[in-house]
């Protein structure tokens, strides 16, 4: 008898497995790649945006008016630049004979869109690090040594002699100087973090000299330190060993950190950093471009679940932020 591939009838967007997937995706406290950013949704995969000429805005050009006298006029430039949001896609079978050993069936769905949720902060993640957390990418990079730093360069912060507080803030100054706009978000790997809450200017300084408590409290502290909305660890996990090799499991952040400005809700004329383009238009797509489809497979009498995601997270502006390199040895 033959068989077909499923077909539309089969295949459908699984609203609820959808709605576990994004709710997956917003408490998975690891990765930081939805977080940092605003994100904005959009019905289109490709478009424009437009990019305004900053020194338009701080240019002093008021005049002295006479009675009569018509206004002096100021302009400023448009330019525009384009985003296209890349599909990714992942899928898992689940055999009958799987399913059945399960005390609830709806179990086995729910863990599979979890583990293929997993999988696509794993990617985001990577792509983010990529995009955002690099050497070369931002203005004026700041380039960690074991000591004596010179020109562009600093003391690595897991040095006692380090002055993670002073570099920290003249990094705000500087990005401040060149925009107008202060950073307001602190994104370190989980090593730069680890060496912050040891250094001893920031046990000194903090509440009664405490490093230790919750995460949160702990990232709040040193956020009202720098003087900054949010501190963020980068803790995501990636095996980088092919399956049948021994794990080879390291964190996606690495030893760097960035300082940089991000808009609290994105507009037109919205400065940021970086913005994520989240492609909710895709049929079936909740927040964050993200959605699950199940399907019928009756060959090998199994069901096959796919997790869909589109976005493309753009670098807006250079100038926003401020890389360091190697923060910690």
């Amino acid at each position: 008898m033959p068989f077909s591939l499923p077909g539309s009838g089969d295949v459908h967007v699984d609203r609820p497995l959808t709605q576990i997937s994004i709710a997956y995706l917003q408490d998975a406290d690891a990765f930081i790649a939805d977080r940092v950013f605003p994100v904005i949704n959009v019905k289109s995969q490709s478009d424009l945006y437009y990019l305004f000429d900053r020194g338009d805005f701080f240019r002093d050009e008021m005049e002295l008016n006479a009675p009569g006298a018509v206004a002096a006029e100021a302009n400023y430039k448009i330019s525009t630049s384009s985003y296209r949001c890349d599909v990714w896609k992942l899928a898992k079978a689940l055999a009958d004979q799987v399913r059945a050993n399960y005390d609830s069936p709806l179990q086995a769905d729910r863990e599979m869109t979890e583990f293929l949720t997993l999988k696509g902060l794993i990617r985001k993640e990577k792509l983010w690090a990529s995009r955002y957390f690099a050497a070369t990418l931002w203005t004026g990079d700041q380039t960690g040594v074991a000591a004596a730093p010179g020109a562009n360069q600093f003391q690595q912060w897991d040095n006692a002699a380090s002055t993670p507080i002073e570099d920290i803030r003249k990094g705000r100054r500087t990005v401040q100087e060149r925009t107008g706009y202060k950073p307001n978000k602190l994104i370190l790997g989980r090593e730069v973090y680890d060496a912050l809450l040891d250094h001893p200017d920031i046990v000194g300084r903090l509440d009664r000299g405490q490093t230790s408590g919750p995460a949160i409290v702990m990232r709040q502290n040193l956020a009202a330190l720098f003087e900054l909305e949010e501190v963020l660890v980068m803790d995501g996990i990636e095996n980088t060993a092919a399956e049948g090799v021994a794990d080879a499991l390291s964190f996606i952040g690495g030893k760097s950190a960035l300082l940089a400005y991000s808009a609290p809700a994105p507009g037109l004329m919205v400065p940021s950093a970086g913005y994520t383009f989240a492609w909710t238009g895709l049929l079936g797509s909740g927040a964050l471009g993200t959605r699950i489809r199940k399907m019928r497979d009756e060959r090998a009498e199994a069901d096959r679940l796919e997790i869909t995601m589109s976005f493309d997270q753009k670098l807006i502006s250079a100038d926003l932020a401020q890389f360091f390199i190697t923060a910690v040895a």
